[in-house]
């Protein structure tokens, strides 16, 4: 049985996920501010929260920082009531797998959970500790380090190097790594993909114009080459 923690501060909607996410064979916890959220994420250890934006005490976007940063494998769906396209890109930035904007159909949240569930429980493993030329990267920590000097990754950059990490050796498309990163198809451009591998680059080759281990297969995508 999957575990899901609710945090959401409108009671109402609060026991309507409750109830109908229980009606779907989940285990279900609340939380109705994001410090209370977070304990209750420490305490229940979830696969999976859904996050409201807009909370009491500590913000969604907080929330989902703390989230990340205490664990890679959690998956987070995001709910906004913003459209501003900036907020959505702020919270995949941070580490939430997806969002729906409310307000939303229980159908499209429920499809949603299952997805993310589907594809988080589907990706092959990867070791805690990898080498990628003078770097270490701990993905269980979350941490990357030369040396002694630490290097830092926003969330979305390290479960981008996962992704590559994962598939070492293959072509992967843009659109794969949308899907599979990102984990929704209304992404503004595929060319965010290649922004982000641009900033992997800096912080992971030797001379990122020239790059050793994230190659560039012209009109197909990119491959990791460790």
């Amino acid at each position: 049985m999957k575990r899901i923690l609710v945090i959401e501060d409108e009671p109402q909607m609060l026991l309507g996920l409750r109830d109908n996410l229980e009606l779907e064979g989940y285990e279900v916890q609340t939380a109705a501010d994001g410090e209370q959220g977070l304990a209750r994420a420490a305490a229940f250890n979830p696969d999976l929260v859904i996050l409201d934006l807009m909370l009491p005490r500590k913000n969604g976007f907080d929330v989902c920082r703390e989230l990340r940063e205490r664990s890679a494998s959690t998956s987070i769906v995001m709910l906004t009531a913003r459209s501003a396209e900036t907020d959505k890109v702020l919270g995949l930035e941070l580490g939430a797998d997806d969002y729906v904007t409310k307000p939303f159909s229980i159908t499209e949240l429920l499809a949603r959970v299952r997805a993310v569930l589907r594809r988080t429980t589907s990706r092959p493993p990867t070791e805690d500790t990898v080498r990628i030329g003078d770097l270490e990267v701990d993905f269980k920590l979350h941490q990357a380090r030369r040396e002694k000097r630490r290097v830092e990754f926003t969330a979305r950059e390290f479960e981008l190097l996962r992704y590559f990490v994962q598939h070492k050796g293959k072509v992967v498309t843009r659109e794969q790594i949308l899907n599979e990163v990102w984990g929704y198809e209304e992404f503004p451009t595929t060319r965010t993909i290649d922004n982000f591998v641009a900033k992997l680059r800096q912080k992971i080759e030797r001379a990122p114009h020239e790059p050793e281990h994230i190659l560039t297969i012209h009109g197909s995508g990119y491959k990791f080459v460790g």
